[in-house]
């Protein structure tokens, strides 16, 4: 008897510690991927690196030894938010405006899993061996090794790990520059939505999946025309929507946005979150 005692205390102490940490419903957690434009081209400013709430959490996907992060642990979301030496992206000042509108006791986590110069075939966990191999370029070839030779998988990776510590409620996506005019890129990108909520065991169309624009015609952007496309995606992705890049400057190459740019989109992408979540931005 005093055997099956000890037994269970063991199994109850063990339940106790497995159950200490449990779910936090307002940690609101998305996922964020695309190329380089989501990836951070833009070197940060001074004031992009002070005042950050603690709230706002990013989960570091690889080790960054230069910045004192682990992959799969959280941080707050000092840039850079994507690999060790990537710059200023949309999900730095999604994260700062979701926290600034949110209820106090709510924290926002990122995760940031996106390759420069990628096409999104590069996140079809069917085709990305073939794509790797035959399709991306030498360099691309490096950064796709800091995933494991696996950008989808370790963007699942972790997201799995995030879904231990709170709630996913949207995706954020910035791609297109490398599929420009593909008409066939809402459905590839629907591929990827679908897998993303099937590998997560969420619903079907159960989370939002908030598209930007990439840099608009009224910056000269050469590849204004993707934007089109990218402007049917939601009849592909019921859930999808797509975010105006219009008016966010761009830097000169007419690819990538500059700072400024980046911090309007990013917050345009909160705005439209928040009212997804039933929350209107402060003006």
């Amino acid at each position: 008897m005093k055997q099956k005692a000890i037994i269970s205390l063991v199994v109850s102490l063990s339940l106790s510690a497995t159950n200490a940490f449990p779910q936090d419903p307002d940690f609101y957690i998305f996922l964020s991927f695309g190329q380089s434009n989501m990836e951070g081209y833009a070197k940060p400013e001074a004031r992009d690196t002070v005042g950050i709430d603690p709230r706002f959490r990013v989960l570091e996907a690889v080790d960054c030894p230069n910045l004192g992060r682990t992959m799969g642990n959280w941080y707050t979301a000092i840039p850079p938010l994507c690999r060790c030496s990537t710059g200023l992206t949309p999900t730095d000042y999604f994260g700062r405006t979701m926290v600034a509108n949110l209820p106090k006791n709510v924290r926002v986590g990122v995760i940031n899993v996106s390759i420069g110069g990628c096409r999104i075939e590069l996140f079809d966990k069917d085709n990305y061996q073939a794509y790797t191999a035959t399709v991306a370029p030498g360099w691309m070839k490096g950064m796709i090794r800091e995933y494991g030779d696996n950008p989808y998988g370790r963007l699942l990776e972790m997201a799995k790990l995030a879904q231990k510590d709170g709630v996913i409620k949207g995706i954020l996506l910035h791609q297109g520059e490398s599929n420009t005019n593909d008409q066939k890129w809402p459905a590839k990108v629907k591929i990827v939505y679908d897998n993303l909520l099937k590998d997560l065991a969420l619903s079907a169309n159960s989370i939002p999946l908030l598209a930007g624009e990439v840099v608009n015609a009224d910056q000269n952007g050469t590849c204004a025309s993707m934007n089109a496309v990218i402007a049917t995606l939601p009849q592909t992705v019921p859930n999808a929507c797509v975010i105006s890049s219009a008016g966010c400057t761009d830097g000169p190459d007419n690819l990538h946005f500059d700072a400024a740019g980046y911090r309007k989109l990013g917050e345009r992408y909160a705005v439209k979150m928040l009212s997804l979540l039933g929350y209107k931005a402060k003006e």
